[in-house]
């Protein structure tokens, strides 16, 4: 208990120190251009948004203030690139304004806002063919659609989830996927704004199967999530396995956040090995294990690959593979980038994506 006192009054200090020099900079260029000279008005506003994703934690319907939050971080992850720089450039070129370095880095937000924004409210389709040499079933091949971490809610929107299910609908597949953090933490603006008008029309050949995700986890609202989905037409497994039509079998992990979740090794013991097994886990913290098992078709997001620049070098530290295709000996690991966005509604190190992958079987 005493260690995580200490460390979260060691955190508190940082982060203000941080609010500080982002605020300190931001309110000397302001008030040299407008000549603004209102400390305590500014401060204000500058701890409101510094806070804003506490506060948006009280109530889930606060939504501007949830809206501030995501915003925020974008201006948290690039002011600490950013104005170090423009400090430094002050500090040894004295000749050079404040104004116009000012105007730059503003500049330099909008361009990253704008372009960021079009990555991640512009989905793409990434297309792959893969075959796995299993006994046929009653399907010699089959397509899927596999998408992750929409993170629904506020900013990740109705619109956006319309976008993908006219992008799954159009490719016509037998087995639609949804690889956990299908909503953002708690399923409130799912309901409010009537996103399950929107999924209900998502259509396959066998159905739509989704995990949960960590996100899940942190909302707290599993059982209610489940149900949204239920009446959505989206099955939620469990640390399940199910055989679908007689030609493959599914198994969908509970996220590595619930410690209690099965192993994999149980799961496997519920899959008839000469068929093709498709395996859903949220987080690709563990490809070893779906390898020795035999699993044929190992599905993953949660990485974003990182969302924003330069993330990306985190999540490349962190996983075996944190993003794209990989053929392991005899599993084919696919970890999606995500068709949403968490918090920041931006994607400077990624696009916004879905995957359509045809999977023959050979003997």
């Amino acid at each position: 208990m005493r260690n995580k006192v200490v460390v979260g009054v060691i955190f508190l200090v940082i982060y203000n120190a941080i609010v500080f020099y982002l605020g300190w900079n931001v309110y000397q260029w302001l008030r040299i251009v407008f000549h603004m000279d209102f400390p305590i008005v500014f401060s204000i506003i500058w701890l409101y948004c510094a806070y804003s994703i506490v506060l948006s934690h009280i109530d889930q319907r606060f939504r501007m203030t949830k809206v501030v939050s995501c915003y925020w971080m974008i201006i948290m992850e690039y002011g600490l690139l950013l104005f170090p720089i423009a400090n430094l450039l002050l500090w040894f070129i004295p000749s050079i304004h404040i104004i116009w370095i000012g105007y730059i880095i503003f500049g330099l937000f909008v361009v990253i806002i704008g372009f960021g924004s079009y990555m991640a409210y512009s989905p793409i389709v990434r297309t792959k063919t893969i075959q796995v040499k299993k006994q046929k079933g009653e399907k010699e091949s089959f397509r899927m659609v596999i998408a992750s971490d929409f993170h629904l809610g506020i900013l990740s929107n109705k619109k956006l989830l319309q976008k993908f299910v006219s992008k799954s609908n159009a490719a016509k597949p037998d087995l639609v996927f949804l690889v956990g953090d299908i909503v953002d933490d708690h399923p409130y603006w799912f309901r409010a704004y009537r996103m399950d008008e929107v999924m209900k029309t998502l259509t396959s050949t066998y159905g739509v199967y989704g995990v949960l995700g960590n996100h899940e986890y942190y909302g707290k609202q599993i059982p209610l999530f489940i149900d949204e989905m239920k009446k959505s037409g989206v099955r939620i497994l469990q640390d399940e396995t199910i055989c679908i039509a007689n030609s493959f079998y599914v198994t969908g992990r509970e996220d590595k956040t619930n410690k209690n979740r099965q192993s994999l090794e149980q799961l496997s013991k519920r899959a008839e090995h000469q068929l093709p097994w498709i395996v859903m886990d949220h987080t690709p913290s563990d490809l070893i294990t779906p390898v020795k098992l035999g699993v044929d078709i190992h599905l993953s997001g949660h990485t974003h690959l990182g969302q924003m620049w330069p993330n990306q070098w985190i999540t490349r530290k962190t996983f075996e593979l944190d993003y794209g295709y990989l053929l392991k000996q005899t599993t084919h690991i696919i970890v999606s980038s995500g068709f949403g966005f968490w918090g920041p509604p931006i994607r400077t190190n990624s696009r916004s994506e879905m995957w359509v992958v045809d999977v023959e079987l050979v003997d």
